[in-house]
């Protein structure tokens, strides 16, 4: 895909805001209708959530993919798209929106890309976030090295001694993918009830039982430092017992601040932190501006990628009708239309 690197006004038919696999398939699907956008994220790299927090997570409820890792995901995303040369401006937000007399939208982000946008789709998750760190002292000295709050190469914690703190899903999720591949693993979580799923508790909890990993109820403390090294930490108990822990590898999963940043201020209508946003074409409050993905809300709302998928499809009709309200549309088909297949530069059928 095509980066613009000039800070001169980019027109477009639409700006998508997030890159993550809901905003990648909106590429794709205005790209059937004809339509070209720019894609806008935060992040230093193509993917949202599922590459920053998950990447080597397997999914397993893509349609026709059996099992399909979070990176591979989006890999596919991204070649799917290519067809369409759609501009990709990472690293940035957008820091400025406003409709102009003429209906259309100047959008400006952070470090200064603007565009003249016809209309717009926010995909942008969570909106911004950051994981919860680990408040204890001297922990941000080994942050990055030794503590983690997310996996981006699972393989970089095989055969290691691990300690993993936490009682949602990301942190079962991990424990079940590294107990057997890891040396060492302590699952650590301040109470006997967890947030996870409960397949995954029981699942743990088996291993633990089976003593192929060790579970430890209560909150770290305090860590257990050799020179420039993390070599254990502290875990304080409800009834105030301490248990030394050996680790060489720290994973935290405390979950997110998610924060709607900007779009918070777009006076488009919110509910509890969300976007409420139509079933038809799913716009939001203000005309021409769409929503899709975690970032929306509507009567029945599933968070799955599965549900993204389909309303990037109804977002990107609606993108169409508004930038071309006289224009007739018309549902064709990729394996028949001859017109949809030009533009996904593929041959027709013998």
């Amino acid at each position: 895909m095509s980066e613009a690197v000039n800070r001169d006004v980019i027109s477009t038919e639409c700006v998508i805001i997030g890159a993550g696999p809901v905003g990648l398939f909106a590429v794709f699907e205005l790209g059937l209708l004809g339509m070209k956008c720019q894609v806008v994220d935060t992040l230093a790299h193509p993917g949202g959530q599922c590459t920053e927090l998950y990447p080597d997570k397997p999914i397993y409820d893509i349609p026709a993919l059996p099992v399909c890792g979070a990176r591979e995901l989006v890999e596919r995303l991204l070649e799917q798209i290519k067809p369409f040369d759609a501009g990709l401006h990472l690293g940035q937000e957008v820091a400025e929106l406003g409709r102009r007399a003429d209906g259309r939208f100047d959008i400006t982000t952070s470090t200064g890309t603007r565009f003249d946008a016809g209309a717009v789709i926010i995909a942008a998750g969570l909106g911004s976030f950051q994981a919860r760190r680990l408040m204890v002292p001297d922990a941000e000295r080994f942050e990055g090295r030794q503590i983690h709050y997310r996996v981006r190469n699972a393989t970089d914690f095989h055969g290691r001694d691990l300690l993993i703190a936490g009682g949602g899903d990301s942190a079962l999720d991990w424990t079940l993918e590294f107990c057997g591949k890891a040396r060492s693993l302590t699952l650590v979580h301040r109470r006997a009830e967890f947030r996870a799923q409960p397949a995954s508790v029981t699942r743990m909890q088996e291993f633990a039982a089976a003593g192929q990993m060790r579970l430890v109820e209560g909150t770290i403390g305090a860590l257990a430092i050799d020179g420039e090294r993390l070599v254990g930490a502290s875990v304080t108990g409800k009834d105030k017992k301490v248990t030394e822990i050996a680790c060489e590898q720290l994973l935290a999963f405390f979950g997110l601040h998610p924060k709607l940043g900007p779009v918070a201020n777009w006076g488009l209508a919110l509910e509890k932190k969300s976007i409420s946003v139509d079933t038809e074409k799913f716009q939001t409050s203000e005309p021409g501006i769409f929503a899709i993905g975690d970032i929306n809300t509507y009567p029945g709302k599933k968070k799955l990628i599965l549900s993204g998928f389909h309303e990037a499809a109804l977002a990107s009709f609606g993108v169409q009708h508004h930038v071309y309200p006289e224009k007739r549309q018309f549902l064709q088909y990729t394996t028949t239309s001859p017109i949809m297949r030009q533009r996904l530069g593929v041959a027709p059928p013998d």
